[in-house]
């Protein structure tokens, strides 16, 4: 890995001088634009809008739009006076509880590693982190912004998560958070089930990505000349469920199958119920009819009494 930044941990009147690596790398399979007919790359020129002359990178300047076709241009000289362009500082702010920090708020990853003789307080600093289960709360000029960023350990080294802005965190504005939605406890108790038969521990490297492997296949059929062997039919999304309990049940038993799990007996039993009631109704007139036999038989056999 290559450092994409240098600087210092400020931790207190302690100074660590680190340095700062990207921590996560994108693995999406990227196209170049080219002309069918030849295959030729295809070409951008930076063309002025108003003169239509082509321009050089040395005279393009940044322009801030104020509305109405009114620009505001800024030079390098207006950004030299800013004090972010030359701090390589990270200002610890705070430490706060892990579980307090939102997840949305999280950007980027970067690892920093230590230089020179800032191994020990580097050392400290992450021993302490952990020993307290908090994360730092830093500021840290990066790419001319100042940003704030949480310090936390990973795998025994110091990682870097810039953040959002709370300002930066757009509000939910849906309809259905007005409607007055009743869920019954029957639907909630099936939904929870559903979710304890769904349980388990994530490991990432169980998942991944289908799609960038199917067309890194398709990339690698056209390089060598093959037919490219088509993948199988992923099956369908069902349908929306019009009976949602019975989606819920069917949801449960299907993922018990899926776990290896034996399926619920309940049904079972109640199939056998019926079946029971159906061969006791069959049985009842034979059982009627043998007692009125028996009752035939033994009046015939009783002998009749003389009165004198």
């Amino acid at each position: 890995m290559r450092a994409i930044w240098k600087g210092a941990v400020s931790f207190g009147l302690v100074s660590i001088a680190v340095k700062l690596y990207s921590a996560t790398e994108e693995k999406d399979i990227r196209f170049h634009q080219v002309h069918r007919a030849d295959g030729g790359r295809i070409r951008y020129k930076r063309t002025c809008s108003v003169c239509g002359e082509e321009v050089t990178y040395d005279d393009i300047a940044k322009g801030y739009d104020i509305g109405g076709g009114e620009m505001v241009i800024l030079t390098d000289e207006d950004f030299a006076d800013l004090p972010l362009t030359t701090s390589h500082a990270i200002d610890v702010l705070e430490f706060v509880p892990a579980e307090q920090v939102d997840p949305i708020l999280y950007n980027k990853a970067y690892f920093l590693e230590p230089e020179g003789a800032a191994t020990k307080p580097y050392v400290l600093l992450r021993d302490a982190l952990t020993d307290s289960e908090r994360v730092a709360i830093v500021k840290v000029a990066l790419r001319q912004r100042e940003q704030l960023a949480t310090l936390r350990v990973r795998e025994g080294v110091l990682l870097l998560n810039t953040m959002l802005w709370p300002d930066e965190i757009r509000k939910p504005s849906f309809g259905f958070l007005d409607d007055d939605i009743q869920v019954r406890p029957p639907e909630l108790a099936m939904a929870s089930s559903l979710i304890d038969s769904m349980a388990g521990d994530f490991e990432p490297d169980a998942f991944t990505d289908d799609y960038r492997a199917a067309l890194q296949e398709v990339i690698d059929a056209k390089v060598e000349g093959r037919e490219v062997v088509q993948p199988e039919e992923v099956e369908e999304a069902p349908a929306a469920a019009v009976d949602l309990m019975a989606a819920l049940r069917a949801s449960v038993e299907r993922a018990r199958v899926a776990r290896g799990e034996p399926a619920e007996e309940a049904p079972a039993a109640a199939k056998k119920a019926p079946a029971k009631k159906a061969a006791a109704k069959k049985a009842a007139p034979r059982k009627a009819a043998k007692k009125t036999a028996a009752k035939k038989a033994g009046s015939a056999r009783t002998p009749t009494r003389k009165t004198a």
